[in-house]
């Protein structure tokens, strides 16, 4: 599997949650928001339930990405986090480079 290409991938579904984000008004920011699986399948139309602020602890660090469960490549990222709605990873090598 191409990391280069999944990363890539990544990022653009990441600039799509931002987005959502951005839309959102400041009373909304606590209230659950569905979000675009952040994996780097090119065929995955999942979306993940998660808050704002979780959202947002996820990526201060750039290397990582909200994806639903199931979803992590392992040639490309570790799993950092799990909950029983999504997983977030860290990327690896040129996957990391390219998302920070």
């Amino acid at each position: 599997m191409d990391t280069t290409s999944v990363a890539q991938r990544e990022t653009v579904k990441r600039e799509v949650n931002e987005a959502i984000e951005d839309g959102l008004r400041s009373d909304e920011l606590d209230n659950p928001v569905r979000v675009r699986c952040e994996c780097g399948s090119p065929d995955c139309i999942a979306f993940v339930t998660t808050s704002v602020s979780d959202y947002e602890r996820v990526r201060r660090h750039p290397r990582r990405f909200i994806i639903a469960v199931g979803h992590q490549i392992p040639a490309a990222e570790n799993v950092v986090a799990r909950t029983p709605r999504y997983t977030v990873v860290e990327k690896l090598g040129k996957a990391g480079q390219i998302a920070d």
